[in-house]
């Protein structure tokens, strides 16, 4: 049977498993995909660890870790048209992504451009589709200035490269260690912590157009009063403190036609999903150990080989 790497009940690293699970079968509107990648997100081990999003539905244990894959093919659901067996895609997963097989919902699956790697594709479903969905929120015009917390992370790294490309100034907070890399993007480094709104300000002289959020807690107060039109204050982290300080929720599309978009970005060199580490499935605790530990730049990917 098909092996996956599984939490048992929530709670840290110790609930984590290798199970053999059944072949899965795709349902209405599925596909079956036979997994070449899966992207590792701080959302996998938070899931495991308990955090639930308001209005997602309880898991069932024991659970598939991972949110998106890249793989190919293997069953079509009853009503899916566009997508044969042996087909090269990408996408969200419906039963986790730390697996030889899993299940996609077709509508949030895309075809894999041949020149994006099975290890690239796998990434682009949370972390540049979330970008994506962000930036085009926002709406800002050629040579606005964007400021983006937690700009070194994968969210982060992908919502600075699109705007840079849509013509975007990009102002980002993150460690001084990862300095070199942001300014790489062509970011503006700011280093967050006390007075972070007066470091922004004095890298933005003309002022700021947009706050994009990617930390929330006080890293996202501190730096809301920089942008006076609350409508541009958006977050991917932090609901709730957005919520009280005016702004919103970061929209998410989560349809085919974003990630159409992103692996167009990606096949064309413009997004560069920054794959630093990839491990086999059977290191998948190390892969996600990586992520949980904050030690990660860049994307960490699963490669499942047979």
């Amino acid at each position: 049977m098909p092996k996956s790497y599984v939490f048992t009940e929530h709670g840290g690293p110790e609930v984590e498993t290798f199970i053999d699970r059944p072949h899965p079968v795709a349902g209405p509107g599925q596909l079956v995909v036979e997994v070449r990648a899966a992207g590792v997100n701080p959302a996998d081990w938070k899931r495991r660890a308990g955090f639930r999003p308001p209005g997602v539905a309880p898991v069932e244990l024991p659970a598939v870790l991972g949110g998106e894959v890249a793989g190919v093919v293997a069953q079509v659901g009853e009503g899916v048209g566009g997508f044969a067996v042996g087909d090269s895609v990408f996408g969200n997963t419906v039963t986790g992504g730390y697996a030889e097989y899993t299940v996609l919902a077709a509508e949030v699956t895309a075809h894999k451009p041949d020149r994006l790697s099975f290890a690239d594709a796998a990434t682009l479903p949370i972390a540049a589709a979330t970008a994506y969905d962000g930036v085009h929120q926002l709406g800002l015009p050629p040579g606005a200035t964007l400021l983006i917390t937690g700009v070194g992370g994968g969210v982060g790294v992908a919502a600075a490269q699109i705007a840079r490309h849509v013509g975007l100034t990009v102002i980002g907070t993150a460690s001084a260690g990862k300095k070199d890399f942001v300014e790489s993007l062509g970011v503006i480094h700011v280093e967050p912590g006390p007075d972070v709104a007066d470091r922004v300000q004095a890298a933005a002289p003309e002022g700021v157009d947009a706050v994009y959020d990617l930390v929330g807690g006080a890293a996202l107060e501190e730096v809301a009063g920089v942008v006076a039109d609350k409508s541009k204050l958006i977050t991917a982290a932090d609901r709730t403190t957005v919520a009280r300080l005016g702004g919103a929720g970061v929209e998410r599309a989560r349809n085919r036609v974003v990630l159409d978009a992103v692996a167009r970005l990606a096949a064309d060199g413009v997004l560069n999903p920054f794959v630093t580490q990839t491990f086999p499935l059977e290191q998948a605790a190390r892969a996600l150990r990586t992520v949980e530990d904050g030690h990660a730049r860049g994307k960490v990917v699963i490669e499942v080989t047979r």
